[in-house]
Order: C-alpha cells, then sequence, then structure tokens
C-alpha cells in the first residue's frame, strides 16, 4: 500500500561557515558585519532534512514536500539557485531576518503562521522537518516550538533515519548518548523530525530538476509576505569573536593519564 505523505521541511539560510564573521551592534540590535554582502547557503542541518524529504517523496508516489524559509528574499533567491537543483520541491519564501540573533519564538509563530495556511496540505498526512540544531535561529528549539505552535505532539530529536510501515505508522531512529541510537514506533503522522545528517550524501546538481523548480519557485519569491521578527525584550550584553589559543609543549612517553589530567585543568582554566 502506497502511503502519500505531505512533508514540510523549515530551512533558513546562513552566511557561508568558511567565511569569517565578525559580531557587532547595531542601531537595530546585534548582528553580524556585513551579513547581507556575504555569501549565504542553507543551513546544513535543514539541508539533510530537505534531501530526506525528498528521497522520502520519491519513495512514495503522490507526496509532496514544501520549503518554508524565513529569509531576504534577494538572498533566498541567490540560495535557491543552487538548492533548486538538488531536490524536488515547492517554495514559501517568508521575507524577513536572516540573522542568528531573531527571537526564536517569534520566528516559530511566522513558520506556524504559514504552514498552517498551506493550500492543499493536510494535517493527517503531515511530517515536519528540520534541522535538529541550527546554524541561525536559536540554539535549535525553532522546530520544536513551530510543533507545539501546531499542535504537534509527536516530536523526534537527533533523527537519522525514518522508515514508513505499509500501515501508516513509522519507525524512527534518533540519536542517543554514547554514539547509541534509541528505535522509536509511531502511529502516523502528523509529527516533528528534527533531523541530524541522516544517511544520505548531497545530491548532485540536476540542472532538470532546478528548471522545474524554478518555474514555481520565482513567483514564490515575488508574492513572498514581509514578516517583521520582533526582537523585543532581547539584550545581548557583548559580543566578540572566539579567541584563538595555542599552547604546544612537546612531551615523550608521557602516560596518557598524565595527559587526561593536564587537559582537564587547562580546559577548566
Amino acid at each position: 500500500m502506497t502511503r502519500i505523505l505531505h512533508m514540510v521541511v523549515c530551512a533558513g539560510i546562513v552566511p557561508d561557515p568558511l567565511q569569517t564573521l565578525e559580531p557587532l551592534t547595531s542601531q537595530n540590535g546585534p548582528g553580524i558585519k556585513n551579513e547581507m554582502m556575504l555569501p549565504a547557503v542553507l543551513d546544513p542541518w535543514a539541508a539533510s532534512a530537505l534531501y530526506e524529504a525528498a528521497n522520502l517523496a520519491q519513495k512514495h508516489p503522490g507526496s509532496k514536500v514544501w520549503l518554508v524559509s524565513l529569509a531576504p528574499k534577494a538572498k533566498l533567491q541567490q540560495v535557491m539557485m543552487t538548492a533548486a537543483q538538488k531536490a524536488s520541491f515547492d517554495l514559501v519564501a517568508i521575507d524577513g531576518p536572516m540573522g542568528g540573533f531573531a527571537d526564536a519564538h517569534a520566528t516559530a509563530a511566522v513558520l506556524a503562521d504559514a504552514i498552517a495556511t498551506l493550500p492543499g496540505m493536510e494535517r493527517e498526512r503531515l511530517l515536519l522537518f528540520g534541522g535538529w540544531e541550527s546554524a541561525s535561529r536559536g540554539a535549535g528549539v525553532t522546530l520544536q516550538l513551530v510543533g507545539e505552535r501546531l499542535g504537534i505532539m509527536d516530536q523526534f530529536q537527533g533523527v537519522d533515519r525514518i522508515e514508513v510501515r505499509e500501515d501508516g505508522s513509522f519507525e524512527v531512529l534518533e540519536r542517543a548518548e554514547g554514539g547509541m541510537h534509541q528505535v522509536s514506533v509511531c502511529i502516523g503522522p502528523p509529527a516533528v523530525l528534527g533531523w541530524a545528517t541522516g544517511n544520505l550524501p548531497e545530491p548532485r546538481n540536476n540542472p532538470q530538476t532546478g528548471m522545474a523548480n524554478m518555474r514555481t519557485m520565482m513567483p514564490a519569491l515575488q508574492k513572498a509576505k514581509s514578516a517583521a521578527v520582533s526582537g523585543d525584550g532581547l539584550r545581548f550584553v557583548s559580543l566578540s569573536l572566539q579567541k584563538q589559543q595555542r599552547e604546544t609543549r612537546v612531551v615523550k612517553n608521557m602516560p596518557p593519564e598524565e595527559i587526561a589530567r593536564e587537559l582537564v585543568e587547562w580546559m577548566g582554566k
């Protein structure tokens, strides 16, 4: 029996992690120096969720994938030129800030409202995907908050695999401490899945997939609604770059216990 799924992937865009990011405090609050000038990429955690959703849609004919993204639409358009070639999806663009200093609760409210009004999306088929962590939106809590606002109580975080069964239930492999995994079984959608890295490699660029996506992507970007993500009440005491520190000492025949002890003492400082 083929199970039709509706998968919504929440994915923000972030400055390319290979760039040097310098924090600063501006009139509008904390931010990153020259953020709009830096090359941007799809959040790496959310990208894994997108690839898993696209793969699952291929296995279940009739399924559909939406990518919901809150970002400045000019930067989002640049990122989508690449992302559109890797997976098939319908873009839901929301014009708003991309910085990592946006409030997670306000961001979740905007995303949840957009998801709740998706045309053709059926709640009883909904799997809400996103990154377990995030390179931007507030320590990886946004996806959980979106799920709660949509009334979805079945949530799985640190997911590496999902297998949908013939009866509509699915098995989830979640990361646990000590390099182990927890296996859970959910009776069926709706559910929230925060993906770790999953099991899939990054798909190759496919120009045909990109052209098919662009037919709907450009209109979606043009009609993107503006969203004001408020940061009222947030205050950052200081912003600074991480300091680099190197203390090298060459020692021969040192017992492992002594090495461990010195490392613990050094980290404690």
